[in-house]
């Protein structure tokens, strides 16, 4: 029966440099200052934003968002988490297809970058959802702050698509269906 010598697997253990590892957030691609600065371009909308910081594919964040969404529609109680994923997974899709088609050929957007463009800007929708568990939404001030909120998010995500994709004339064109994929989560938050 062989039984390994003891000096040479300690020798072989020891051969890698632990001090010069990596933090575990770095090795996972987790950058909390892209995500600070993408959360304060969604945030303040007239604002501007880099394209690197944009078109960083991060998805920490708006899983972040969209459980902060889903959570706030827990406390009026909603468990609506599928309803969540299924439409932004959709509307991800759908945004991906439309801004591919609309971009000049030599530039195009990749899929996660547009889940975190759109999972970030998902963040006024959470709020909207909060004051609905505090407030009841169902009136018309109640549908102008859903509707304000749908703006919000649907600008937002339109200039940092077109910041990315540098259609500084197509901004309106992308906001609208972006606008709408916002009005179903607002209508998801009020009722």
């Amino acid at each position: 029966m062989f039984i390994p010598n003891q000096d040479s697997a300690n020798k072989n253990a020891d051969d890698y440099d632990y001090d010069n590892e990596p933090p575990l957030l770095e090795e996972l691609g987790i950058n909390f200052d892209h995500i600070r600065q993408k959360t304060f371009a969604v945030l303040n909308p007239v604002g501007s934003a880099s394209a690197d910081v944009i078109a960083d594919q991060d998805l920490a964040g708006p899983l972040v968002f969209c459980l902060l969404f889903g959570a706030s529609l827990l406390l009026h109680g909603k468990l609506q988490f599928g309803y969540i994923y299924g439409i932004g997974l959709l509307g991800c899709v759908g945004m991906y297809s439309l801004l591919n088609l609309m971009a000049e050929e030599s530039k195009s957007i990749s899929f996660t970058c547009t889940a975190s463009v759109l999972g970030y800007c998902l963040l006024p929708m959470s709020i909207l959802s909060m004051i609905a568990a505090v407030l009841s939404l169902r009136g018309v001030l109640g549908y102008g702050i859903a509707a304000a909120a749908a703006f919000w998010c649907g600008s937002t995500s339109s200039k940092l698509f077109s910041i990315t994709l540098q259609m500084e004339g197509q901004r309106l064109l992308v906001a609208y269906p972006c606008i709408l994929l916002y009005c179903v989560f607002a209508l998801l938050a009020i009722f």
